[in-house]
Protein backbone atom coordinates (compact mmCIF):
# COMPACT_ATOMS: atom_id res chain seq x y z
CA UNK A 1 0.00 0.00 0.00
CA UNK A 2 1.04 3.69 -0.58
CA UNK A 3 0.81 6.40 1.52
CA UNK A 4 -1.82 8.37 -0.05
CA UNK A 5 -4.35 5.35 -0.27
CA UNK A 6 -3.41 5.07 3.84
CA UNK A 7 -4.15 9.07 4.59
CA UNK A 8 -7.68 9.08 2.31
CA UNK A 9 -9.01 5.74 3.48
CA UNK A 10 -10.46 2.95 1.72
CA UNK A 11 -12.31 5.53 -0.47
CA UNK A 12 -9.03 6.96 -2.41
CA UNK A 13 -10.75 10.15 -1.77
CA UNK A 14 -8.58 12.88 -3.06
CA UNK A 15 -5.82 14.96 -0.47
CA UNK A 16 -7.97 17.84 -0.70
CA UNK A 17 -10.10 16.25 1.93
CA UNK A 18 -7.22 16.92 4.36
CA UNK A 19 -6.31 20.29 4.49
CA UNK A 20 -6.62 23.46 1.89
CA UNK A 21 -3.37 24.71 2.98
CA UNK A 22 -0.38 24.45 5.78
CA UNK A 23 -2.78 26.76 8.67
CA UNK A 24 -1.23 29.59 10.03
CA UNK A 25 -0.05 29.85 13.14
CA UNK A 26 -2.79 29.15 15.64
CA UNK A 27 -5.67 28.07 13.05
CA UNK A 28 -6.37 24.11 13.23
CA UNK A 29 -6.56 22.47 10.27
CA UNK A 30 -10.08 20.78 9.45
CA UNK A 31 -10.61 17.29 10.65
CA UNK A 32 -11.25 15.13 6.99
CA UNK A 33 -15.34 14.34 6.94
CA UNK A 34 -16.26 10.61 7.43
CA UNK A 35 -16.79 9.98 3.90
CA UNK A 36 -15.22 11.48 0.80
CA UNK A 37 -15.68 14.99 -1.00
CA UNK A 38 -14.32 16.72 -3.70
CA UNK A 39 -11.08 18.87 -3.13
CA UNK A 40 -11.87 22.26 -2.39
CA UNK A 41 -10.52 25.07 -4.26
CA UNK A 42 -6.82 26.23 -3.36
CA UNK A 43 -6.61 28.36 -0.55
CA UNK A 44 -3.99 30.83 -0.28
CA UNK A 45 -0.35 30.10 0.09
CA UNK A 46 0.43 30.95 4.04
CA UNK A 47 3.73 30.98 5.05
CA UNK A 48 3.96 29.64 9.07
CA UNK A 49 4.73 32.54 11.06
CA UNK A 50 8.40 33.01 12.55
CA UNK A 51 10.08 31.97 9.18
CA UNK A 52 11.16 33.86 6.18
CA UNK A 53 12.80 33.74 3.17
CA UNK A 54 16.70 32.57 4.21
CA UNK A 55 18.79 30.15 4.93
CA UNK A 56 18.06 27.83 7.54
CA UNK A 57 20.68 25.27 7.84
CA UNK A 58 23.93 24.90 5.33
CA UNK A 59 25.02 20.58 5.63
CA UNK A 60 28.77 20.70 4.13
CA UNK A 61 27.78 23.81 2.04
CA UNK A 62 24.88 22.81 0.74
CA UNK A 63 21.89 25.31 1.66
CA UNK A 64 18.67 24.77 2.93
CA UNK A 65 16.16 27.75 2.61
CA UNK A 66 13.16 28.79 4.35
CA UNK A 67 11.18 27.99 1.28
CA UNK A 68 12.82 24.17 1.50
CA UNK A 69 11.55 23.88 4.88
CA UNK A 70 8.29 25.26 4.36
CA UNK A 71 7.28 23.32 1.23
CA UNK A 72 8.52 20.10 3.28
CA UNK A 73 6.52 21.20 6.36
CA UNK A 74 3.34 21.19 4.09
CA UNK A 75 4.16 17.97 2.26
CA UNK A 76 4.41 16.76 6.01
CA UNK A 77 0.70 18.14 6.82
CA UNK A 78 -0.64 16.92 3.31
CA UNK A 79 0.46 13.28 3.47
CA UNK A 80 0.30 12.33 7.06
CA UNK A 81 -3.63 13.89 7.86
CA UNK A 82 -2.46 15.60 10.91
CA UNK A 83 -3.69 19.06 11.99
CA UNK A 84 -1.76 22.32 12.90
CA UNK A 85 -1.84 23.58 16.42
CA UNK A 86 0.35 25.79 18.06
CA UNK A 87 1.69 23.14 19.80
CA UNK A 88 3.24 20.94 17.24
CA UNK A 89 4.30 23.66 14.94
CA UNK A 90 7.76 24.03 16.19
CA UNK A 91 7.71 20.13 16.10
CA UNK A 92 6.92 20.34 12.70
CA UNK A 93 9.38 22.27 11.28
CA UNK A 94 12.00 20.68 13.47
CA UNK A 95 10.94 17.23 11.32
CA UNK A 96 10.96 19.00 8.11
CA UNK A 97 14.75 20.19 9.09
CA UNK A 98 15.72 16.93 9.82
CA UNK A 99 14.82 15.21 7.11
CA UNK A 100 15.90 17.98 4.54
CA UNK A 101 19.38 17.31 6.42
CA UNK A 102 19.29 13.69 6.53
CA UNK A 103 18.49 13.60 2.71
CA UNK A 104 21.07 15.89 1.94
CA UNK A 105 23.98 14.11 3.49
CA UNK A 106 22.43 10.65 2.20
CA UNK A 107 22.78 12.27 -1.75
CA UNK A 108 25.92 13.93 -0.56
CA UNK A 109 27.38 10.48 -0.11
CA UNK A 110 25.68 8.33 -3.02
CA UNK A 111 27.31 11.45 -5.23
CA UNK A 112 30.91 11.06 -3.56
CA UNK A 113 30.30 7.03 -4.83
CA UNK A 114 28.89 7.53 -7.89
CA UNK A 115 32.14 9.27 -8.30
CA UNK A 116 34.07 6.60 -6.87
CA UNK A 117 32.63 3.62 -8.77
CA UNK A 118 31.72 5.66 -11.88
CA UNK A 119 28.23 4.15 -11.79
CA UNK A 120 25.34 6.97 -10.61
CA UNK A 121 23.56 5.66 -7.71
CA UNK A 122 21.00 8.29 -7.64
CA UNK A 123 17.37 7.59 -9.04
CA UNK A 124 16.95 8.51 -12.04
CA UNK A 125 13.98 10.80 -13.30
CA UNK A 126 12.08 7.73 -14.63
CA UNK A 127 12.83 5.59 -11.12
CA UNK A 128 11.19 8.57 -9.82
CA UNK A 129 7.71 8.89 -12.63
CA UNK A 130 7.95 5.16 -12.14
CA UNK A 131 7.44 5.34 -8.33
CA UNK A 132 4.51 7.74 -8.62
CA UNK A 133 2.88 6.24 -11.68
CA UNK A 134 2.56 2.93 -9.06
CA UNK A 135 1.69 5.19 -5.92
CA UNK A 136 -1.54 6.85 -8.36
CA UNK A 137 -2.50 3.59 -9.91
CA UNK A 138 -2.58 2.34 -6.56
CA UNK A 139 -4.90 5.27 -5.35
CA UNK A 140 -7.32 4.83 -8.82
CA UNK A 141 -5.76 8.44 -10.16
CA UNK A 142 -2.83 9.14 -12.54
CA UNK A 143 0.62 10.78 -12.16
CA UNK A 144 -0.91 14.49 -13.46
CA UNK A 145 -4.29 13.70 -10.72
CA UNK A 146 -1.85 12.62 -7.83
CA UNK A 147 0.50 15.93 -8.77
CA UNK A 148 -2.11 18.01 -9.10
CA UNK A 149 -3.60 16.92 -5.56
CA UNK A 150 -0.32 17.81 -3.83
CA UNK A 151 -0.43 21.26 -5.99
CA UNK A 152 -3.86 22.04 -4.56
CA UNK A 153 -2.83 22.01 -1.59
CA UNK A 154 0.73 24.27 -1.78
CA UNK A 155 2.94 21.41 -2.22
CA UNK A 156 5.55 21.64 -5.72
CA UNK A 157 6.23 18.59 -7.48
CA UNK A 158 9.91 18.98 -6.91
CA UNK A 159 9.23 18.32 -3.45
CA UNK A 160 7.55 15.79 -3.32
CA UNK A 161 10.41 13.98 -5.95
CA UNK A 162 13.24 14.79 -3.84
CA UNK A 163 11.76 12.74 -1.29
CA UNK A 164 11.32 10.08 -3.32
CA UNK A 165 14.87 10.70 -5.03
CA UNK A 166 16.64 10.36 -1.22
CA UNK A 167 14.39 7.54 0.20
CA UNK A 168 14.55 5.36 -3.15
CA UNK A 169 18.37 6.11 -3.91
CA UNK A 170 19.29 5.18 -0.10
CA UNK A 171 17.49 2.25 0.30
CA UNK A 172 18.58 1.08 -2.97
CA UNK A 173 22.33 1.83 -1.66
CA UNK A 174 22.16 0.19 1.55
CA UNK A 175 20.93 -3.26 0.13
CA UNK A 176 23.38 -3.10 -2.62
CA UNK A 177 26.31 -2.13 -0.94
CA UNK A 178 25.48 -4.62 2.13
CA UNK A 179 22.88 -6.95 1.39
CA UNK A 180 25.17 -9.85 -0.23
CA UNK A 181 27.54 -8.99 2.58
CA UNK A 182 24.69 -9.39 5.68
CA UNK A 183 25.40 -13.14 6.62
CA UNK A 184 22.62 -15.56 8.39
CA UNK A 185 23.80 -18.37 9.90
CA UNK A 186 21.97 -21.71 10.73
CA UNK A 187 22.70 -21.19 14.12
CA UNK A 188 20.82 -17.83 13.82
CA UNK A 189 17.81 -18.83 12.49
CA UNK A 190 17.50 -22.27 14.37
CA UNK A 191 17.83 -19.91 17.55
CA UNK A 192 14.60 -17.75 16.07
CA UNK A 193 13.01 -20.68 15.21
CA UNK A 194 13.22 -21.64 19.28
CA UNK A 195 12.39 -18.47 20.76
CA UNK A 196 9.49 -18.46 18.39
CA UNK A 197 8.63 -22.00 19.57
CA UNK A 198 9.22 -21.30 23.15
CA UNK A 199 6.43 -18.70 23.10
CA UNK A 200 4.01 -20.17 20.94
CA UNK A 201 2.12 -20.35 24.61
CA UNK A 202 1.70 -16.75 24.89
CA UNK A 203 -0.25 -14.31 23.79
CA UNK A 204 0.70 -12.69 20.09
CA UNK A 205 -0.08 -9.07 18.67
CA UNK A 206 -0.25 -7.62 15.50
CA UNK A 207 0.44 -4.36 15.85
CA UNK A 208 1.61 -0.90 13.79
CA UNK A 209 4.24 1.11 14.68
CA UNK A 210 5.86 4.70 14.64
CA UNK A 211 9.55 5.28 16.04
CA UNK A 212 11.45 8.04 17.37
CA UNK A 213 15.04 8.00 17.68
CA UNK A 214 16.11 9.71 20.40
CA UNK A 215 19.64 10.79 18.73
CA UNK A 216 17.44 12.07 15.48
CA UNK A 217 15.01 13.94 17.69
CA UNK A 218 17.80 16.03 19.78
CA UNK A 219 17.41 14.10 23.13
CA UNK A 220 15.07 11.86 25.09
CA UNK A 221 12.94 14.38 26.42
CA UNK A 222 12.73 15.91 22.94
CA UNK A 223 11.55 12.56 21.55
CA UNK A 224 9.02 12.22 24.31
CA UNK A 225 7.22 15.50 23.75
CA UNK A 226 7.23 14.68 19.52
CA UNK A 227 5.57 11.41 20.88
CA UNK A 228 3.03 12.76 22.31
CA UNK A 229 2.14 15.45 20.04
CA UNK A 230 1.85 12.95 17.11
CA UNK A 231 -0.28 10.75 19.69
CA UNK A 232 -2.57 13.94 19.97
CA UNK A 233 -2.78 14.12 16.09
CA UNK A 234 -3.90 10.14 16.18
CA UNK A 235 -6.53 10.76 18.51
CA UNK A 236 -8.07 13.60 16.24
CA UNK A 237 -8.14 11.06 13.68
CA UNK A 238 -4.76 11.22 11.45
CA UNK A 239 -4.22 8.03 9.80
CA UNK A 240 -1.41 5.97 11.68
CA UNK A 241 0.30 4.63 8.91
CA UNK A 242 0.37 8.00 7.09
CA UNK A 243 1.77 9.15 10.22
CA UNK A 244 4.34 6.18 10.37
CA UNK A 245 5.15 6.86 6.94
CA UNK A 246 6.33 9.96 7.19
CA UNK A 247 7.65 10.66 11.17
CA UNK A 248 9.00 6.79 11.99
CA UNK A 249 12.58 6.44 11.99
CA UNK A 250 11.78 2.24 11.87
CA UNK A 251 12.13 0.56 8.12
CA UNK A 252 8.64 -0.42 8.86
CA UNK A 253 7.50 3.08 7.92
CA UNK A 254 7.53 2.36 4.24
CA UNK A 255 4.82 -0.11 5.27
CA UNK A 256 3.00 2.23 7.33
CA UNK A 257 4.40 1.15 10.34
CA UNK A 258 2.97 -2.38 10.34
CA UNK A 259 5.40 -4.70 11.94
CA UNK A 260 2.33 -7.79 12.08
CA UNK A 261 2.60 -10.78 14.16
CA UNK A 262 5.06 -10.31 16.83
CA UNK A 263 5.63 -12.51 20.32
CA UNK A 264 6.77 -11.59 23.91
CA UNK A 265 10.11 -11.11 23.09
CA UNK A 266 10.55 -9.64 20.21
CA UNK A 267 9.86 -6.05 20.69
CA UNK A 268 11.78 -4.43 23.51
CA UNK A 269 10.52 -4.74 27.09
CA UNK A 270 9.15 -1.74 27.78
CA UNK A 271 6.80 -2.31 24.47
CA UNK A 272 6.07 -6.20 25.98
CA UNK A 273 5.14 -4.18 29.11
CA UNK A 274 2.54 -2.39 27.39
CA UNK A 275 1.24 -4.63 25.13
CA UNK A 276 0.12 -6.97 27.61
CA UNK A 277 -2.13 -4.10 29.12
CA UNK A 278 -3.62 -2.90 25.87
CA UNK A 279 -6.31 -4.34 24.02
CA UNK A 280 -7.30 -4.64 19.88
CA UNK A 281 -7.44 -0.65 18.55
CA UNK A 282 -6.11 1.04 21.46
CA UNK A 283 -3.29 3.48 20.81
CA UNK A 284 -0.44 3.19 23.50
CA UNK A 285 0.98 6.12 25.69
CA UNK A 286 4.76 7.27 24.30
CA UNK A 287 6.69 4.07 25.12
CA UNK A 288 10.25 5.33 26.23
CA UNK A 289 12.95 2.45 25.50
CA UNK A 290 16.77 2.42 25.43
CA UNK A 291 17.04 4.99 22.87
CA UNK A 292 13.64 5.21 21.10
CA UNK A 293 10.00 6.28 22.08
CA UNK A 294 7.52 3.99 20.56
CA UNK A 295 3.90 4.94 19.56
CA UNK A 296 1.93 1.22 19.40
CA UNK A 297 -0.95 0.89 17.64
CA UNK A 298 -2.05 -2.78 18.89
CA UNK A 299 -4.69 -4.19 15.68
CA UNK A 300 -5.75 -7.24 17.05
CA UNK A 301 -4.07 -10.26 19.25
CA UNK A 302 -4.35 -13.96 19.79
CA UNK A 303 -4.32 -16.63 22.53
CA UNK A 304 -0.76 -18.61 23.03
CA UNK A 305 -0.91 -22.10 21.54
CA UNK A 306 -1.24 -23.63 25.46
CA UNK A 307 -4.94 -22.05 24.98
CA UNK A 308 -8.44 -23.01 23.75
CA UNK A 309 -10.78 -20.91 21.98
CA UNK A 310 -14.30 -21.98 21.58
CA UNK A 311 -17.18 -20.32 19.38
CA UNK A 312 -20.73 -20.92 21.23
CA UNK A 313 -24.26 -19.85 20.06
CA UNK A 314 -26.64 -19.57 22.91
CA UNK A 315 -30.67 -20.10 23.90
CA UNK A 316 -31.81 -18.45 26.73
CA UNK A 317 -35.03 -17.96 29.16
CA UNK A 318 -34.26 -14.22 31.04
CA UNK A 319 -35.17 -15.13 34.68
CA UNK A 320 -34.17 -13.11 37.55
CA UNK A 321 -32.11 -14.07 40.05
CA UNK A 322 -34.94 -13.91 42.39
CA UNK A 323 -37.20 -16.55 39.95
CA UNK A 324 -38.95 -19.31 41.99
CA UNK A 325 -38.92 -22.76 41.36
CA UNK A 326 -41.78 -22.81 39.56
CA UNK A 327 -40.12 -20.07 37.19
CA UNK A 328 -37.03 -22.20 36.52
CA UNK A 329 -39.14 -25.21 35.99
CA UNK A 330 -41.22 -23.74 33.48
CA UNK A 331 -38.23 -22.33 31.37
CA UNK A 332 -36.50 -25.36 31.46
CA UNK A 333 -39.07 -26.90 30.25
CA UNK A 334 -38.65 -24.71 27.44
CA UNK A 335 -35.15 -25.20 26.82
CA UNK A 336 -35.69 -29.26 26.76
CA UNK A 337 -38.10 -28.72 23.96
CA UNK A 338 -35.53 -26.81 22.10
CA UNK A 339 -32.51 -28.84 22.85
CA UNK A 340 -34.65 -32.17 21.25
CA UNK A 341 -35.05 -30.47 17.94
CA UNK A 342 -31.36 -28.95 17.36
CA UNK A 343 -28.97 -30.48 15.46
CA UNK A 344 -25.86 -28.25 16.57
CA UNK A 345 -25.27 -24.99 16.13
CA UNK A 346 -26.81 -24.94 12.70
CA UNK A 347 -30.08 -24.89 13.39
CA UNK A 348 -30.42 -23.24 17.15
CA UNK A 349 -31.21 -20.14 16.01
CA UNK A 350 -34.81 -21.20 13.51
CA UNK A 351 -35.79 -23.93 16.36
CA UNK A 352 -35.25 -21.07 19.29
CA UNK A 353 -37.49 -18.49 17.07
CA UNK A 354 -40.61 -21.12 17.41
CA UNK A 355 -40.34 -21.18 21.03
CA UNK A 356 -41.96 -18.17 22.78
CA UNK A 357 -39.90 -16.69 25.21
CA UNK A 358 -36.49 -17.93 24.47
CA UNK A 359 -34.03 -15.92 23.09
CA UNK A 360 -31.15 -16.52 20.45
CA UNK A 361 -27.42 -15.20 20.66
CA UNK A 362 -24.21 -15.45 18.65
CA UNK A 363 -21.71 -15.61 21.86
CA UNK A 364 -18.36 -15.17 19.31
CA UNK A 365 -15.21 -16.79 20.02
CA UNK A 366 -13.65 -16.92 23.21
CA UNK A 367 -10.71 -18.90 25.41
CA UNK A 368 -12.27 -20.73 27.39
CA UNK A 369 -10.73 -19.71 30.72
CA UNK A 370 -12.47 -16.42 29.93
CA UNK A 371 -16.21 -17.76 29.94
CA UNK A 372 -18.51 -17.69 32.63
CA UNK A 373 -17.93 -20.67 35.22
CA UNK A 374 -21.24 -21.98 34.28
CA UNK A 375 -20.31 -21.85 30.27
CA UNK A 376 -17.01 -22.55 31.12
CA UNK A 377 -17.09 -26.17 32.82
CA UNK A 378 -19.70 -27.11 29.45
CA UNK A 379 -17.50 -25.43 27.08
CA UNK A 380 -14.01 -27.84 27.97
CA UNK A 381 -16.67 -31.29 28.18
CA UNK A 382 -18.68 -30.64 25.45
CA UNK A 383 -17.60 -31.43 21.97
CA UNK A 384 -18.71 -29.42 18.45
CA UNK A 385 -21.82 -29.53 17.77
CA UNK A 386 -23.27 -31.09 21.16
CA UNK A 387 -25.49 -28.63 23.09
CA UNK A 388 -25.68 -28.17 26.82
CA UNK A 389 -27.81 -28.77 29.64
CA UNK A 390 -29.70 -25.63 30.90
CA UNK A 391 -27.06 -23.71 32.66
CA UNK A 392 -28.32 -21.36 36.01
CA UNK A 393 -26.60 -17.73 35.49
CA UNK A 394 -28.30 -14.31 37.48
CA UNK A 395 -29.22 -13.76 34.02
CA UNK A 396 -31.37 -17.02 33.54
CA UNK A 397 -31.47 -20.20 31.77
CA UNK A 398 -29.24 -20.89 29.29
CA UNK A 399 -28.45 -23.57 26.23
CA UNK A 400 -25.07 -23.46 24.40
CA UNK A 401 -24.11 -25.23 21.73
CA UNK A 402 -20.29 -25.67 20.87
CA UNK A 403 -19.73 -24.54 16.70
CA UNK A 404 -16.05 -24.72 17.23
CA UNK A 405 -12.94 -25.33 19.29
CA UNK A 406 -9.23 -24.96 18.44
CA UNK A 407 -6.04 -24.57 19.57
CA UNK A 408 -4.01 -21.45 17.75
CA UNK A 409 -0.73 -21.73 18.42
CA UNK A 410 1.95 -19.82 16.71
CA UNK A 411 2.17 -19.26 13.14
CA UNK A 412 5.67 -19.91 13.14
CA UNK A 413 7.46 -18.29 10.09
CA UNK A 414 9.30 -20.60 7.69
CA UNK A 415 13.26 -20.69 7.35
CA UNK A 416 13.71 -18.02 4.41
CA UNK A 417 11.06 -15.78 6.26
CA UNK A 418 13.47 -15.67 9.07
CA UNK A 419 15.97 -14.97 7.24
CA UNK A 420 14.58 -12.17 5.57
CA UNK A 421 13.47 -10.96 8.53
CA UNK A 422 17.10 -10.88 10.25
CA UNK A 423 18.26 -9.49 7.20
CA UNK A 424 15.88 -6.85 6.72
CA UNK A 425 17.14 -6.05 10.74
CA UNK A 426 20.95 -6.03 10.00
CA UNK A 427 20.37 -3.78 6.99
CA UNK A 428 18.33 -1.24 9.08
CA UNK A 429 20.92 -0.78 11.52
CA UNK A 430 24.06 -0.70 8.92
CA UNK A 431 21.49 2.37 7.97
CA UNK A 432 20.97 3.87 11.04
CA UNK A 433 24.86 3.93 11.97
CA UNK A 434 25.97 4.26 8.50
CA UNK A 435 23.62 7.99 8.79
CA UNK A 436 24.68 8.36 12.06
CA UNK A 437 28.79 8.61 11.41
CA UNK A 438 27.91 11.28 8.49
CA UNK A 439 25.79 13.41 10.76
CA UNK A 440 29.04 13.53 13.14
CA UNK A 441 31.24 14.02 10.35
CA UNK A 442 29.31 16.57 8.92
CA UNK A 443 29.75 20.59 9.01
CA UNK A 444 26.21 21.22 9.29
CA UNK A 445 25.60 24.93 10.78
CA UNK A 446 21.96 25.80 11.28
CA UNK A 447 20.29 29.45 11.59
Amino acid sequence: MRWLGRIAGASGAALGIMIAAAPAVGQDAAAPPAAAAPAPAPAPQQQPQGLSEAVVASVNDDIISTFDVVQRMRLLIVTSGIQVTDQNLPELQSEALRSLIDEHLELQELRRESKEQKFDLIASDEEINDEINDIARSNNTTAEGLLGQLASQGVQAETFKAQLRAEISWRGWIRGRYGSRVRIGEDQIKAYQARIAAESGRPQYQISEVVIDDARAGGAQQAMNGAAQLITQLQKGAPFAAVARQFSTSTTAANGGDVGWVSPGEMPAEVDAALDQMRPGQLSAPIATKDSVYIILLRDRRAGGAATLVSLKQAAVALPATATDDEVAAAKAKLDVLRGRVNGCDTLQVQAAKIDGVIYGDLGEAEIKDLAPAFRDAAQTLNVGQVSEPLRTDAGLHVIAICNKRQPGADLMNHDEIENRLVGQQLAMISKRYLRDLRNSATIETR
